[in-house]
């Protein structure tokens, strides 16, 4: 080797090391550094934290602001990772802390110009009432930071309100499968044809959850007056998300003593209840996937790379930089930039197969946290009605009930108004304006049902065609199909019909027993597909016809016991993959599956609760339910050949209603309220409660929550963690 490349190489070294060391004095100063500056100063804020024997926190205030601030220093108490990475995500600084793998977003944030967004509507469009919450809550995370900087170490304070609203600006798109879309604009060749004009535009494919292969989110339905027994109103609040990570729901009970006293589920970095209820009224949202996004190619200038055309005329793209630090090893990393571009459609991304804008539901869209606060205010339906109509939530299936037995549900989205003539499933020419999308549809002409005869709605990722019995529905017609409104129904959608629907006269039990229903209906995707294997010819193979006469007595249930379930879930193609068998036809899945078994259990007829596992800590819990049941477990298949639940059932809430109106709920979580600590003893003790399908009471009184009460402080009155005697 040359000489003056040696000496190159040690010079870099040198220089490297000396970077590092400079870094970590850095690091080390920011941590010593005062910051007291950052705790609130004494009577700021009012606010108590009452916990109970779950561990869960009752926030206690004058003010909604003074809730909000001790909502965020309780959450960062059990989730302070979480609550860091929320604020590290809208500021595109996740990759300086996790890597390479964090990259992706922090440009989207960048690309998506949601900072930019942010200052220049947090005042125009958000009232000074929310401006003052979202405010109050970064302040509890600041004092919380201050206190606990080893903890959240990364996070330059202090966190603002613009930071929040940041996190659902980008966030919000991603619920109805926008990276889905982005992520085929970054394959090796272009992955959609280009629309002609005069085509009719057509409705998304259907498609079932386990075949497609992504977990599927969300139950809720409500059963009023007409159709309970007792006449109580009965809702079923039951969203599915990851069990761990930055959306796994927490379990909070605000009241303050402007009128706010809801409990129920919140993200980290969320100053409001995102689902849940109150004396008066209750709401769940459900994953819904209508096609709100539309991808433009771009007629590029073969003279200059940085101009399209649009109705006959070069078009200067807008152009920028973005800046992404990524951590490398240790205390070292890289800044690199990349090239940002905007057109008038919207964000632009360049690809050797083409230039593509992006024009999509939700670009530039900073009102989530204020329509979340004016359901949270509202006394009954009507009233989350009306704060619907903002339109500040981009998607997100809506089903709300209220103590006077009324019911509402709608297929929500900010639906494109897209011009005819074209085939909206396919990207769309970009060199003429009329294919650019106008604005939206107004809430009140989305699909949506009120009250219906029935008595009730359900919602479970499927079509809005079919959201009750009898009349009442909306109606397939009434709707173009440029919308996009997706017309699949999950197996959860048509258990809840064929047993909500089916039962005119139901019980407090009932309603209770329903929700765990194991069973794949008729018409499901699951039991299509046996039936499929039931009906073929089969070779002269022992084990395939042993597995094949299993899966004959099989009673399309996930029961714990069930000694066919194993066999049936693991033939699906989405579960095939995952043990590395390839999707192939019904035979083939079923032959490897029954491989898998006998190779790892030595046996077909494993018992379900045997392969389907709840794992955290030292838990190693059996579960029953599975994909698409309404006891919904969606799991990934572990090195020692088991299943480990991930995803589906999370928390849960049960409200009713009597005929008096009087409320009385019950939840459950599936780990506990410490949703990050190992070392509390709320990390995982509601899970056996969990397996057991039992429920914990909820306390919506201060007296309730005294007669539970574990302990009670204000923000910084004690030590961290605050459970330590």
């Amino acid at each position: 080797m040359r000489d003056d490349v040696v000496v190159a190489r040690k010079a870099i070294r040198g220089r490297l090391f000396i970077l590092g060391c400079v870094g970590i004095g850095l690091f080390a100063g920011c941590q010593q550094r005062d910051l007291s500056a950052y705790i609130p100063p004494p009577g700021k804020y009012d606010v108590r934290i009452l916990r109970d024997e779950w561990g869960v926190p009752h926030v206690f205030g004058k003010r909604d602001m003074d809730v909000a601030y001790g909502l965020a220093f309780a959450h960062c108490e059990d989730d302070w990772t979480n609550t860091e990475d929320a604020v590290l995500m809208t500021r595109a600084r996740l990759a300086s802390v996790h890597g390479r793998e964090m990259a992706k977003f922090d440009y989207l944030v960048q690309l998506f110009r949601v900072r930019e967004f942010v200052e220049a509507k947090y005042e125009r469009e958000l009232s000074p009432d929310v401006r003052a919450l979202v405010e109050a809550y970064a302040d509890g995370i600041n004092h919380y930071a201050a206190l606990n900087r080893r903890k959240m170490p990364h996070v330059r304070l202090p966190v603002t309100g613009k930071d929040l609203v940041a996190g659902g600006t980008f966030k919000s798109p991603l619920f109805y499968g926008l990276h889905d879309e982005l992520a085929k604009l970054f394959g090796d060749e272009r992955a959609v044809p280009i629309s002609d004009k005069g085509v009719v535009g057509a409705l998304m494919p259907a498609a079932d959850p386990l075949t497609r292969g992504l977990p599927m989110g969300s139950n809720t339905w409500a059963v009023g007056p007409r159709r309970s027994a007792d006449g109580a109103t009965r809702l079923a609040i039951n969203s599915h998300m990851p069990w761990e990570g930055p959306v796994a729901f927490y379990e909070a009970h605000l009241h303050s003593e402007e009128g706010w006293n809801m409990i129920g589920g919140v993200f980290p970095g969320g100053p409001v209840i995102f689902l849940g209820h109150d004396e008066n009224k209750g709401w769940c949202h459900t994953i819904n996937g209508p096609d709100l996004a539309d991808i433009y190619v771009l007629d590029m200038n073969p003279d200059n790379e940085h101009q399209y055309k649009l109705d006959g005329e070069w078009l200067d793209l807008e152009r920028g930089t973005a800046s992404i630090t990524v951590k490398l090893w240790g205390p070292l990393s890289w800044t690199f930039e990349r090239e940002l571009l905007w057109s008038v459609h919207g964000p632009v991304v360049r690809q050797p197969h083409g230039v593509y804008a992006i024009r999509f539901a939700g670009y530039g869209e900073v009102r989530q946290l204020e329509q979340w606060y004016r359901m949270n205010k509202a006394r009954n339906v009507d009233e989350i009605i009306d704060a619907m109509r903002m339109h500040g939530l981009v998607s997100l299936n809506t089903l709300c009930a209220d103590k006077d037995g009324n019911m509402f549900y709608v297929y929500n989205g900010q639906f494109p108004v897209r011009a005819d003539g074209y085939d909206w499933r396919q990207y769309l020419p970009g060199d003429v304006s009329e294919a650019i999308t106008t604005g939206y549809h107004p809430f009140d002409h989305l699909p949506q049902v009120h009250n219906p005869d029935s008595g009730f709605l359900q919602s479970c990722n499927s079509s809005p065609y079919q959201t009750t019995v009898g009349e009442g529905n909306p109606r397939r017609e009434d709707f173009p199909a440029k919308m996009g409104i997706g017309t699949s129904m999950t197996n959860r959608s048509l258990r809840a019909l064929e047993l909500y629907g089916g039962d005119e006269s139901i019980t407090r039990d009932e309603f209770y027993a329903y929700k765990f229903d194991k069973k794949y209906a008729a018409r499901s995707g699951v039991a299509k597909f046996v039936d499929r294997v039931l009906e073929a010819d089969l070779p002269d193979e022992p084990l395939l016809k042993e597995a094949v006469a299993l899966l004959r007595q099989w009673d399309r249930t996930t029961a714990k016991d069930s000694p066919a379930a194993a066999l049936a879930i693991l033939a699906t193609e989405h579960f095939a993959k995952q043990k590395g068998a390839g999707s192939g036809g019904p035979l083939d899945r079923v032959r490897a599956a029954a491989e898998f078994l006998m190779a790892r259990h030595g046996r077909l007829d494993v018992p379900w609760q045997d392969m389907m596992r709840l794992r955290r800590g030292d838990l190693d819990l059996g579960l029953g339910g599975g994909p698409d049941c309404l006891r919904a477990v969606d799991p990934v298949l572990q090195d020692d050949a088991r299943f480990v639940a991930i995803n589906g059932d999370c928390y849960i809430l049960m409200v009713e209603w009597d005929k008096d109106g009087r409320v009385r709920s019950q939840s459950i979580h599936q780990y506990g309220a410490a949703t990050l600590d190992p070392a509390s003893p709320h990390y995982a003790d509601q899970a056996p409660l969990f397996v057991n399908e039992q429920w914990k009471p909820t306390l919506l009184t201060e007296a309730d929550v005294r007669a539970h009460l574990k302990k009670e402080y204000r923000p910084g009155q004690i030590p961290d963690p605050w459970y330590s005697p």
